[in-house]
């Protein structure tokens, strides 16, 4: 921020951003008493921040406007929340206490833009704190206030999250470093909460800007390529909406119909977590249609909603492995609606989704539209879904068995897990996240199944206790009175409960363990040359999120603790070409060309990082800004490896054809090629050594135009 005396163009810009948001706020306000509190609320931060200028020159009262305006019309929240985001940063930046807003606004806007100060605190004041000892400990900590938050007043959390999306469109103008820690602040916290309070344009948004500063490449890349096809492709969606609009009419139904394209974010994560290349995301288009139930009743709603979908079934040829009921079981954050992907006449597939009203709004502005109709007494029996995923932050927080590192770890991964429906052998529906075995249901039901479980029945046939579930399995656990629990289950469970209840179990043996793995920390470090003293003990420590020597050896002596961790803290560093002191992840294997940001190690070494790495968003989350550098390369002479992974049709002499282009074509070397064939489909992976992302390139181009080659991706290795 800078102090400038403002302009007749800076009073006139104020003043037509105003006139902007004051018309939405009228609308949303439900008497003129309301509104007078915005108008006041406006006043007086426009006196407050008259003169500041933001980073990009403009006004700084034009940040709470533009916040203020995403909290109308992307939330959905009314006048004291529109009132707190106009005010949001009074405190933080002007000589106004939170005494000055109670006796001004009164006790509820007071306690939003007290929330909001102590976030903003705690996020830009962490930085200072990071060179302690426990720094690791801050943004835990930071993580938890805000989440605590959430159970003052949820409000606080959507204006925070309004505050960071209006950063994000305007992080241009942040220097690099700043901008990268902002980034994975956003891609750590608050795009998962976004996502977990169902605020979907939100997030969507986020993800976007977010992959437009990490893959500045890939996103002008996949934004070109959604354009050509966009411009291509849309009289084909007309025609493909025209015979659905007609049915709708025709019964009478009052809808709404629109257009969606899938986000360049959404693209790019599905080409790299699918190995899929552009082509083959097949779902690139969506039609969306919103109608309007004839009853409030949630039945009714139910009925109509299914009615849609069996007259669309008839217009159209459906692909059964996509439909996507989530209206008899909803999303944990409370998102309901039917999907279904359907051939259009020209040959494309095109998902279709079906929501109400209501539906449309909750999944548009999430936790706000949902308890709006609730206190309007009209929401369905599942909407109590949010509720209970707050009431299991709030159990978290309270909890006493999980230390300020592991905090941070079990929050950002219940964040981002979603939750699938599985069956009791009666047909009482369970919840559970993605990816649980039938031992993580076993727990689920009661400790005492869990602890005597021996095996399982899947759908009626017997699996081994690892067997990961999958949406709509009926599970029946098989137990023996002789049943105990075993370490290795730990390398299999899933969810946080039973992993615990098991570590629980085990600490009656807990001396014995200690000494085991007091043995297994010195053998792996002994067998990796590396030193066993006290500063590796603390860099390892910090990798596995834990404060305490005595509980690391216990879980390394119950196999908590992999070799694989060992391995991403001292091994795999390579000296990369940049000036001295610099060495590359191994987790993400950059080579020159890839956006990077280097991370400075307790011992000064520069690690540096591809921009996308997750490991990377978690160290500036932990850390900030403080730590990171902007690499400098001083070299290309090096070469680094890299995997290809390609699929096609399998023909004669095409083996041949790839290594003679890549060896003799290109001149460079491959040191390990993997390709399978069966029924005449072959697929595999090659790993080379390329000096850099142009030749990378070049030789992905070329190989894309071999015959039989359909894929061909870069992966991690």
């Amino acid at each position: 921020m800078s102090l400038s005396k403002f302009t007749i163009k800076d009073y006139k810009l104020i003043k037509s951003e105003w006139n902007v948001l004051s018309e939405l706020a009228r609308r949303r306000c439900r008497n003129d008493e309301e509104f007078a509190v915005v108008q006041k609320a406006f006043d007086f931060a426009n006196a407050a921040h008259r003169n500041v200028r933001r980073r990009s020159g403009e006004p700084y009262i034009l940040h709470p406007i533009q916040v203020a305006e995403i909290v109308v019309s992307d939330i959905g929240l009314g006048c004291k929340s529109i009132s707190a985001a106009l005010l949001h940063d009074v405190v933080e930046d002007t000589e106004y206490t939170v005494e000055d807003i109670r006796n001004l606004f009164g006790d509820k806007i007071a306690l939003l833009v007290d929330g909001l100060t102590k976030i903003k605190t705690v996020l830009d004041n962490a930085d200072s704190k990071r060179h302690s000892l426990s720094a690791e400990n801050v943004q835990a900590e930071n993580l938890k206030r805000i989440l605590l938050t959430l159970n003052d007043d949820v409000r606080v959390v959507l204006i925070k999250l309004a505050d960071r999306l209006h950063n994000c469109r305007t992080i241009e103008f942040m220097p690099e470093h700043k901008r990268d820690k902002i980034l994975g602040e956003t891609m750590f916290i608050f795009i998962p909460l976004a996502h977990r309070l169902g605020l979907y344009g939100v997030k969507s948004e986020m993800e976007n800007i977010w992959l437009k500063y990490k893959e500045p490449d890939a996103y002008r890349e996949i934004s070109e390529r959604v354009s050509r096809n966009v411009a291509e492709r849309d009289k084909e969606i007309d025609e493909f909406i025209a015979p659905i609009e007609g049915a709708l009419k025709r019964s009478d139904i009052r809808f709404s119909i629109k257009k969606r394209i899938k986000t360049p974010y959404s693209i790019w994560f599905k080409m790299r977590t699918k190995n899929v290349p552009f082509e083959q995301i097949y779902d690139l288009y969506a039609v969306r249609i919103v109608f309007d139930p004839t009853s409030n009743d949630p039945d009714v709603e139910r009925t109509q909603a299914y009615m849609i979908y069996a007259m669309l079934t008839g217009l159209y040829t459906s692909q059964q492995n996509r439909f996507r009921d989530w209206i008899s079981t909803p999303k944990s954050n409370g998102y309901e609606a039917l999907h279904c992907t359907l051939m259009s006449r020209a040959g494309v597939w095109i998902e279709v989704q079906i929501r109400s009203r209501r539906m449309d709004d909750i999944a548009e502005k999430g936790i706000a539209a949902h308890w709006a109709y609730k206190r309007d007494g009209y929401i369905s029996e599942n909407g109590s879904e949010v509720d209970k995923w707050l009431a299991k932050v709030q159990e978290i927080l309270v909890s006493e068995d999980i230390n300020a590192l592991e905090l941070l770890d079990v929050i950002h991964k219940d964040l981002v897990t979603t939750d699938i429906v599985v069956f009791t052998p009666k047909g009482e529906q369970r919840s559970i996240q993605a990816g649980a075995t039938v031992l993580d249901f076993a727990y689920l039901i009661h400790s005492h199944i869990g602890n005597a479980a021996i095996a399982a029945k899947v759908n009626m046939k017997l699996v081994p206790l690892s067997q990961v579930l999958r949406g709509g399995d009926q599970v029946e656990i098989i137990t023996a009175g002789s049943g105990h629990p075993k370490p290795e289950w730990l390398q299999f469970l899933q969810t946080r409960h039973a992993r615990n209840l098991v570590i629980e179990y085990f600490r009656s043996d807990r001396k014995a363990l200690i000494e085991r793995g007091k043995s297994v920390y010195a053998e792996r470090l002994t067998s990796m040359g590396v030193p066993d003293n006290p500063t590796n003990l603390k860099k390892f420590l910090r990798h596995i999120l834990l404060n305490d020597v005595s509980e690391m050896y216990f879980r390394l002596g119950l196999g908590l603790i992999g070799p694989e961790d060992f391995r991403n803290t001292f091994g795999g560093l390579r000296r990369f070409a940049f000036k001295a002191g610099y060495t590359t992840a191994s987790c993400c294997n950059p080579i020159p060309g890839d956006p990077v940001m280097g991370f400075k190690a307790d011992d000064g070494t520069v690690i540096v990082h591809k921009k996308t790495c997750p490991h990377l968003e978690e160290l500036s989350t932990q850390y900030g800004s403080s730590r990171f550098v902007v690499p400098e390369f001083s070299s290309y002479d090096l070469e680094f490896p890299v995997r290809i992974s390609l699929r096609g049709i399998d023909r004669r002499g095409l083996l041949n054809e790839i290594t003679q282009f890549i060896s003799l074509t290109l001149g460079m070397d491959m040191s390990e090629l993997k390709l399978g064939s069966r029924d005449g489909v072959f697929e595999g992976y090659i790993e080379l050594l390329v000096r850099d992302k142009e030749k990378l390139e070049l030789m992905l181009s070329g190989m894309r135009k071999i015959d039989g080659i359909q894929d061909v991706v870069r992966t991690d290795i």
